[in-house]
């Protein structure tokens, strides 16, 4: 892989989080590597030859799809079956997926498809790049994919742009794929033997979901602790529970790197170094190192899954033209990114929970606080409210947490007798990483109003610079308002937010 004048050339070798960033970014065009080219064109040659050679049975190449594999087809026809496949999976339904997770699907599948093994034709991953560097995003809806024989059903959603149906958004507006394709003066793709089923069977639909929430998580990790120390200085909180030897007698990885994180953040704040009346802390202050921390762990096996995922070929069968092999096997099940998403909603779901704590601590009226962070409670209910809106979030957070990835529905009249729920693994796992950044962002608009209350003694100089940018958005509150406004602009802060960190703070690339 390289980058040049803002063109990022596909080829088989390893794909980092740090080039999905870079690939996403405004303005950037993919081109295929000529190691690419050649691997595509390879394999693609090879299985003409075998079609052309041999009358043998090959799933879904000559044969029906699942549990139709029996089924003969013939080679004037194996065109065709691979159009039919396409149009008849196109089935999902509900919502669409946000189009920076189609994108990012669409890079995915193309990525895949550049191994070689998978028999495309080169034309049809060229139009597949088209589609990415013209930002022409095929409309996908969110429920049909059972996380097993790959994404079916939003793939097919995909891929239907390529033979000139679907939809697909253009220039801010949703089209027929075809309004789209006369203004490119495109031709729809011809699809060849195995073509369709190359396009349909993978996990780029759960790996888009896993890939765009780790690297969202890796932000919100990092607020997470900014936010958190934030919380502890305006709660007049002790620094001993982030004492280096603390963690080292229990020396989990993520433990050990948020005490560090915290002792960073708290590095020159006046307000963690006078003396304290109170000798202990409330849990949600006091075991930040061990609840941030087994997040941490836990959303680092999860970046371990998904890095290796966008680095695999999952479609079936699948081709390796130097050995002369075609193996019908099973990459395409989804059990692995099932686990770490189910995984992933419980770390980020706990997370937000230890938050909505530290909130709820702020507004107890105690250690020199008013009650409810404001003024002159009573007349005024303050950030009562806020509390609540975190709170009901959090539940709902509970109970997305109940894992897909242990649920299995045989489908194709039982051919695929075992389904990974992935899909909806990914789904819900998108909902709770919203929650979280919603949560937090009522956990900092309190810890900003409680923050006032200890003037004129100041935090650190790295939270007083944080808490210099929010204020540029959001002030500090006399007496009741609407505050709905002042929770949106503190989400819309965390989104924007560039962290100056040191290494230390480095997460997930």
């Amino acid at each position: 892989m390289s980058m040049e004048n803002n063109i990022y050339y596909i080829s088989p070798d390893n794909l980092e989080f740090a080039n999905i960033v870079k690939v996403m970014q405004p303005g950037m065009k993919l081109a295929l590597s000529e190691e690419a080219v050649q691997r595509i064109e390879r394999c693609r040659n090879y299985l003409d030859h075998k079609i052309a050679a041999s009358d043998e049975p090959m799933y879904g190449i000559n044969t029906g799809f699942g549990s139709l594999h029996d089924r003969s087809i013939g080679k004037e026809d194996l065109g065709k079956l691979q159009e039919n496949l396409v149009m008849s999976h196109a089935c999902s339904t509900g919502d669409e997926v946000p189009r920076e997770i189609v994108k990012l699907m669409l890079f995915l599948k193309i990525q895949a498809l550049a191994y070689g093994n998978s028999g495309v034709q080169l034309s049809t991953v060229l139009r597949m790049i088209d589609l990415f560097n013209e930002s022409i995003i095929p409309v996908v809806y969110q429920y049909g994919s059972l996380g097993a024989s790959g994404d079916l059903s939003p793939l097919a959603h995909l891929s239907l742009p390529l033979i000139g149906l679907g939809e697909v958004h253009l220039d801010g507006h949703k089209v027929p794929a075809a309004v789209a394709f006369r203004e490119y003066d495109w031709k729809p793709q011809q699809l060849k033997s195995k073509e369709g089923l190359a396009l349909l069977n993978g996990t780029q639909f759960m790996s888009a979901y896993g890939v765009h929430l780790c690297l969202r998580v890796f932000k919100l990790v990092q607020l997470s602790d900014i936010i958190a120390a934030l919380s502890l200085d305006a709660f007049d909180g002790r620094i001993e529970p982030f004492h280096e030897l603390i963690q080292k007698i229990r020396p989990y990885k993520g433990q050990i790197e948020t005490a560090r994180r915290m002792r960073f953040l708290m590095d020159g704040s006046e307000l963690i170094n006078r003396p304290k009346k109170h000798i202990q802390d409330p849990y949600s202050f006091r075991c930040i190192p061990q609840v941030h921390g087994a997040s941490k762990d836990s959303i680092d096996y999860v970046a371990y899954v998904f890095q290796r995922e966008i680095n695999s070929v999952t479609d079936n069968p699948t081709i390796f033209p130097e050995e002369d092999l075609i193996i019908s096997a099973g990459n395409f099940h989804g059990q692995p990114l099932a686990l770490a998403l189910d995984n992933l909603c419980i770390a980020m779901s706990e997370l937000g929970n230890i938050s909505e704590r530290r909130t709820y601590q702020l507004l107890s009226g105690n250690r020199g606080l008013p009650p409810f962070l404001v003024a002159n409670p009573g007349l005024n209910s303050g950030f009562m409210i806020p509390q609540y809106t975190a709170a009901a979030m959090v539940s709902h957070n509970k109970q997305l947490c109940t894992p897909s990835s242990v649920d299995s529905i045989e489908s194709s009249n039982g051919q695929e007798d075992h389904v990974s729920m992935g899909a909806n693994a990914a789904i819900k796992a998108f909902k709770v990483m919203e929650n979280l950044e919603r949560i937090l962002a009522i956990e900092l608009f309190n810890a900003a109003q409680a923050l006032e209350f200890r003037r004129p003694l100041k935090s650190s100089p790295f939270l007083e610079d944080f808490m210099k940018q929010y204020r540029t958005q959001v002030r500090f509150i006399e007496e009741d308002k609407v505050m709905y406004e002042d929770i949106q602009w503190t989400i819309e802060f965390l989104r924007d937010v560039k962290l100056e960190l040191p290494e230390l703070f480095r997460y997930g690339f």
